[in-house]
């Protein structure tokens, strides 16, 4: 099967694809690695084509190849193919229909309870592990490898989107996974051939002027560069077909109202209910 990649913009477009026309950087080194990341976008639709053998093995490969935090790994990650699991999945996640329709789907945990059997297999209190500290290291560590593997199944021409929606309802995940105390799915994500229709612009993101400082943090133009990325997404999404949308009303919706976290208002709670003190 032909996984092969368009071909790459040059340097300036990838840029100006990423920051809009109008705050484009300066580029400095550059290789096609770069082009790979610059060029990352979410699809939420998916051919039905197999995964060429030993796929899941190469990204599980390059997801171990990220960095974890001394060399705890206190994350797993778990390939979900089973029809009703994957139907449960679409639906604790608001019904995204990717989730069903993508060859691979793998949910990426926040695994402590390895280190928790160690531990009790030689004999060892593990006082460390009821610590907030402990679960941010597992939930940090799982996204690196995940973002690892990403990066991986692009580059053989594969494309993917994080389902961020599955703690809506964790338990339910945990339960249908058979997660042991001291693990939650973090998050899942989709991998696949992109289906033809689904495929969209690379979404521009807010001026580097508006994420990096210098010594400080903050910068006293950010009025002005929220202004000047808000009019750049409201012309992507109306060359997109998602109306006339821009960055700040996104941010308002989607944070103006307990209703829009989908439950994960308690996510504490059900965090302690799993396994993790949060202490």
């Amino acid at each position: 099967m032909d996984i092969s990649t368009p071909q790459s913009p040059t340097r300036q477009e990838a840029l100006a694809l990423r920051y809009g026309a109008s705050a484009v950087p300066a580029a400095g080194p550059w290789n096609a690695h770069i082009d790979l990341l610059l060029s990352h976008r979410s699809v939420r639709g998916y051919r039905p084509d197999a995964l060429p053998a030993g796929t899941l093995e190469t990204l599980i490969a390059a997801a171990q190849s990220a960095a974890t935090s001394s060399n705890l790994q206190t994350w797993s990650v778990i390939s979900v193919n089973n029809p009703e699991s994957r139907a449960l999945m679409m639906k604790v996640a608001g019904n995204q229909k990717h989730i069903v329709q993508c060859p691979l789907f793998l949910v990426w945990l926040a695994d402590l309870s390895r280190n928790e059997r160690l531990g009790a297999e030689e004999g060892v209190e593990m006082p460390t592990i009821p610590y907030l500290e402990s679960y941010l290291v597992a939930a940090i560590d799982a996204a690196l490898a995940a973002q690892n593997a990403v990066v991986a199944a692009e580059s053989l021409g594969l494309s993917t989107v994080y389902i961020g929606a599955l703690r809506n309802d964790p338990e339910a995940v945990a339960k249908c996974l058979g997660l042991p105390p001291g693990v939650m799915g973090v998050f899942g994500l989709c991998v696949g051939y992109a289906a033809p229709d689904t495929v969209s612009e690379v979404k521009p993101r807010l001026s580097q002027a508006a994420i990096l400082s210098h010594e400080t943090y903050g910068n006293p133009e950010e009025p002005k560069l929220r202004a000047a990325y808000d009019a750049e997404m409201k012309a992507f999404s109306e060359r997109n077909g998602m109306g006339a949308e821009n960055w700040s009303g996104r941010v308002i919706q989607r944070m103006g109202k307990l209703s829009a976290m989908g439950g994960r208002d308690k996510l504490t709670s059900v965090l302690r209910a799993l396994g993790f003190p949060l202490k």
